[in-house]
């Protein structure tokens, strides 16, 4: 990550924030694993982290560049923010769904939505999804969207017979 793009996902994690990383960049093919900073002894009395310990874990997916900051316990993830991974097959749904959501939060799969085991919220969309979702035909997309809401991994074929 030696460029600087203008702007940067910052993912605050308690302490997990190197595994988070390790296990993203595995998941994207061409996901990178950057640089690895470290807690020292300045600013103990504020961020309470043990000295050595990580602090933040860089990576790109996409080249798109991510930090990790291990934070501790005070933030966590909702579903207020969701990364979306556009898929152009259903293997690459199924991919990512299976990826992703291995070990996350069984009840927050919906709709092509799901947790991570780290707290962190994923759609899992089709590409296919916004053509019939706007293709000017009311009655086609809200049969989707109906198709859609009785998911949670979407099915294209599914949607496109809608």
């Amino acid at each position: 990550m030696t460029n600087l793009q203008k702007i940067t996902v910052n993912l605050w994690f308690d302490s997990q924030a190197e595994a988070a990383r390790d296990f993203y960049v595995s998941v994207f093919p061409d996901g990178k694993a950057g640089r690895t900073a470290y807690y020292g002894k300045a600013g103990f009395e504020i961020h309470g982290q043990k000295e050595g310990t990580v602090m933040t874990a860089e990576f790109s997916i996409n080249g798109q560049d991510f930090v990790a900051l291990n934070g501790g316990p005070h933030f966590k993830f909702n579903e207020a923010i969701s990364l979306i991974v556009n898929c152009e097959t259903q293997e690459e749904v199924d991919y990512f769904w299976n990826k992703l959501g291995e070990g996350g939060e069984p009840k927050a799969q919906m709709c092509g939505w799901l947790k991570d085991k780290y707290g962190l919220s994923w759609q899992i969309v089709p590409v296919q999804l916004a053509e019939l979702m706007t293709s000017g035909d009311t009655e086609k997309s809200g049969r989707v969207m109906q198709a859609m809401l009785q998911m949670k991994k979407l099915d294209i074929k599914a949607l496109e017979e809608a």
